[in-house]
C-alpha cells in the first residue's frame, strides 16, 4: 500500500500526498520530484506578498525527451502485440543512443522505431522492417538512416534475420499443413545455403519458397496471398521463385509428397 505521511499537527487544509511516484529508473531525475506544500504563516511569502515557491514539478529538457520516446514505443508495441520485455529493451536502447552524439538532429520518433526494431530482432521476436514503419508516423527511409546509425554508433549486434524467423508466421496466417511449412523452410534454406538466392531479401526467399511449397500441395495459394501476408511486392516473390525454380528437385525435402509435381509447378 502507499506511505501515507503528515507532519502537520493542524491537518484541516492538509493535502495528504504520497511520498513518491513510482520510480523510473531509466530517468535522470529518478522521478522524485518534490511538491511543497501549502504555506503555513509569514515565511511563505516574500516581503512584496507574493508566494516564495510554488507548484510546478520541474521535468528537465532531456527527461521529457524520454519520457516522449517510451510513450512513442510503448503505442508501436501496442499496435502489432509486442511484448513488455521488448518494450523495456527498446527504451533502454532509446536511453542510451540519446546520451550519446550520433543522432543529433534525427527525429526522436524515427529513432524510437529503428530501437523497437532492433528490440524485436535481438529478443527474436521478428517483425518486418514494413511493419515497424506501417505502425510509425516517420518515414521509412529515415528509420532506415537511423537504424543504421545506430548499429554503427553502438556497435549493437542485430542477429541476421534467417528464411526460418518468419516461416512459421507466414505460414500459420495462410493456414498452410504442417507438411507446407517444413518443405517451405527446407526449400528456403537450402536456397540460401546453396547460394541461389544470392542478395534477395530474407522474406522475398521465404515468400517465394511458401509459393513453391504450396504450388507443389493440394493445398496452393497464390503470389497474391502470399505477398500480402509477407508485406512485399508480388514480383518480388516472382524475381526469387524463378532463381529457385531451375533447382527445385535439389530443394524439397526428400520425403515431401507431390500432389503437383516439379515439372508442371508454374514457370513464374
Amino acid at each position: 500500500g502507499s506511505e501515507w505521511r503528515t507532519f502537520s499537527s493542524e491537518s484541516g487544509g492538509e493535502d495528504k500526498s504520497r511520498v513518491g511516484g513510482a520510480e523510473n529508473t531509466l530517468l535522470g531525475s529518478s522521478d522524485l520530484s518534490t511538491i511543497i506544500g501549502p504555506g503555513r504563516g509569514g515565511a511563505s511569502f516574500s516581503s512584496d506578498g507574493n508566494a516564495m515557491y510554488n507548484n510546478r514539478r520541474t521535468v528537465s529538457s532531456s527527461d521529457r525527451t524520454l519520457i516522449n520516446a517510451f510513450r512513442t514505443i510503448s503505442n508501436m508495441a501496442d499496435r502489432i502485440n509486442l511484448p513488455k520485455t521488448i518494450i523495456d529493451r527498446a527504451n533502454n536502447l532509446f536511453k542510451m543512443v540519446s546520451d550519446g552524439k550520433n543522432l543529433k538532429g534525427r527525429a526522436n520518433d524515427a529513432i524510437a522505431a529503428a530501437c523497437l526494431y532492433i528490440a524485436c530482432r535481438q529478443e527474436g521476436v521478428p517483425r518486418t522492417f514494413k511493419e515497424i514503419v506501417a505502425v510509425s508516423t516517420v518515414s521509412k527511409k529515415e528509420i532506415g538512416r537511423c537504424f543504421k546509425l545506430i548499429l554503427k554508433a553502438h556497435d549493437t549486434s542485430v542477429e541476421l534475420i534467417t528464411t526460418g524467423d518468419f516461416m512459421s508466421r507466414f505460414c500459420g496466417t495462410l493456414s498452410l499443413s504442417r507438411d507446407v511449412q517444413k518443405a517451405a523452410t527446407s526449400i528456403a534454406k537450402k536456397a540460401v545455403d546453396l547460394d541461389i538466392v544470392p542478395g534477395r531479401s530474407p522474406i522475398s526467399v521465404a515468400a517465394a519458397a511458401i509459393y513453391m511449397a504450396s504450388q507443389a500441395s493440394d493445398d496452393k495459394r497464390t503470389q497474391r496471398e502470399i505477398a500480402d501476408i509477407a508485406g512485399v511486392a508480388d514480383v518480388t516473390i516472382r524475381q526469387s521463385y524463378k532463381l529457385m525454380l531451375p533447382r527445385a528437385a535439389e530443394l524439397f525435402p526428400q520425403d515431401f509428397k507431390f500432389t503437383t509435381p516439379i515439372e508442371n509447378l508454374p514457370q513464374n
